[in-house]
């Protein structure tokens, strides 16, 4: 979890600053992420899949619960 001051520094950020952001954060970390036993990498991938679901899960259960509060 990203500390207030930090969000609050990206929400004022453009589009594009933020994406530039998130550019070089992969390609600096790309070497780190495909590095080791094929197993690993593989470990590494499903863990990140998992991590996202999980934020999508949660994003869609909080806009159904705005739009059933609408009603």
């Amino acid at each position: 979890m990203l500390h207030p001051e930090t969000l609050e520094a990206y929400r004022k950020m453009t589009p594009s600053e933020r994406l530039k952001i998130t550019l070089e954060m992969t390609r600096e970390n790309t070497k780190f992420l495909l590095s080791g036993p094929p197993e690993i990498v593989a470990r590494r991938f499903e863990l990140l899949r998992r991590q996202n679901d999980e934020r999508n899960r949660n994003m869609l259960t909080a806009i159904a619960r705005t739009r059933s509060q609408d009603d």
